[in-house]
């Protein structure tokens, strides 16, 4: 291959895999630095590749660190060290492999490969420095680092050239593949992680890719995310190929690369949604205060607007119902409430429960509750199917709500007759309110 195809190869594959080309490169160094060792390296050589994108031309560099004699193992410890690494071998031999060992058991183990090492662990504690086993191939005296490199210091990394080969053999290569297969699928993942790790709480569209018992994979772009049962909504049915909005709700690193999670139960979905089909909303005429979801099934929306001459609840509905008749297609026919969210408690939660009247409101506010009182013919309507209209209304609100009749009218002793007057209402407030 001649260096035009090669940049255009590693273009190619940063264009794919959206990594950037600064880091393909740096895999094929390592993946060199790991041929070369391979045929003409040396036991605990650090080899480093240096590849020049221009001339296509490879430099190969040793590294050795600079030490001392307060950073070197010394024989004592050494032998301390395979004395606590064969006696934890032996008690890995005797053990019954169809058993697991106990914490106990395992505390004993540490604590006794600790006490063989204890010396070097406490020579360690003391020092604050990390020693290591002298290699020649790997580490150089600070006296002959000085000499080299008359500034050199602890710690610090000389370079020392090798000569470049031209040929590797078969075992090489397949090494060199591997390194650069594993560290571009490395980088790739970290690309996708920290595209989407941003992105946690926004709306996605894709694509129903497979289904693993009751874990759906959907497509969505660069990567596939996981809908758990959790988050789905329970009267939805999923079917291969079909595109469906979902929320990224999670996005978490594993060791198969990032685990995107999304959601399509959760109240912020709902809002996103509203968010598209809502001008006013995005331009901020219009907020969306709270949402309370039971998916599938029911919720409610307050919205207030900032702009006197605009209807926040006119707004959510649109033309005909057009805006929230799109929104409740998308949820697969999901009924939503939309109400005018108020400052006043009272106000609010007379508000919540939409679509029945309720007459009066009052509250507790020490204990956070407040007492409805509706009309009897509304009584049902206030409380819903399986009391779902109030509990969606408390969770919207966040009072506990308790809904009741208006109090009996008391009877008179004095029988009724057709000539006497009505009697007035049990509350001036009932009978204002009806009225409006």
């Amino acid at each position: 291959m001649d260096l035009k195809s090669f940049t255009q190869a590693i273009q190619q594959i940063a264009d794919e895999k959206g990594i950037s080309k600064e880091q393909i490169l740096e895999t094929i160094e390592m993946a060199l630095a790991a041929a070369y060792k391979r045929d003409y390296g040396k036991r605990g050589q650090i080899v480093r590749a240096k590849l020049d994108p221009d001339t296509g031309k490879v430099a190969m560099d040793q590294i050795k660190i600079v030490v001392d004699e307060t950073m070197i193992k010394s024989e004592e410890e050494i032998a301390a060290e395979e004395a606590a690494r064969l006696a934890g071998a032996e008690i890995e031999k005797h053990e019954t492999p169809a058993r697991s060992p106990t914490l106990a058991e395992t505390g004993t183990r540490k604590d006794r490969a600790q006490t063989s090492g204890a010396p070097l662990a406490e020579k360690a504690a003391e020092t604050d420095v990390i020693k290591v086993r002298f290699n020649p191939e790997k580490h150089i005296m600070l006296g002959e680092a000085i000499a080299i490199k008359p500034d050199a210091k602890l710690g610090d990394e000389l370079v020392f050239p090798l000569e470049t080969a031209e040929q590797y053999g078969r075992i090489a290569a397949q090494t060199a593949k591997q390194v650069v297969i594993q560290r571009i699928r490395e980088a790739e993942r970290e690309a996708v992680f920290n595209e989407y790790k941003g992105r946690e709480g926004e709306l996605v569209s894709g694509i129903i890719q497979r289904i693993e018992g009751r874990n759906i994979f959907v497509d969505i772009g660069r990567t596939t995310g996981m809908l758990p049962p959790e988050e789905q909504i329970p009267i939805e049915r999923y079917r291969i190929g079909s595109r469906i909005k979902t929320l990224i709700m999670l996005v978490e690193k594993n060791p198969r690369g990032p685990g995107i999670f999304l959601s399509r139960s959760h109240p912020r979905l709902l809002k996103k949604l509203f968010e598209i089909e809502v001008p006013e909303i995005a331009s901020g005429t219009v907020e969306l205060k709270a949402i309370a979801r039971e998916p599938g099934s029911r919720s409610k929306v307050a919205a207030v607007s900032l702009d006197p001459n605009v209807d926040p609840v006119g707004s959510l509905v649109g033309q005909k119902g057009v805006r929230v008749t799109t929104v409740i297609q998308e949820l697969g026919g999901e009924k939503i409430d939309i109400i005018e969210w108020s400052e006043d408690p009272a106000e609010f939660i007379a508000h919540a429960l939409a679509p029945a009247k309720v007459a009066a409101v009052e509250l507790n506010e020490n204990r956070r509750e407040a007492y409805v009182t509706v009309p009897d013919q509304q009584l049902s309507l206030a409380i819903g199917r399986a009391g779902q209209n109030v509990r969606l209304a408390a969770k919207l609100t966040g009072w506990k709500i308790e809904v009741r009749p208006p109090p009996a009218k008391p009877e008179t002793a004095e029988p009724h007759t057709e000539n006497e007057t009505a009697a007035p209402p049990a509350s001036k407030e009932i009978e204002q309110i009806s009225e409006q």
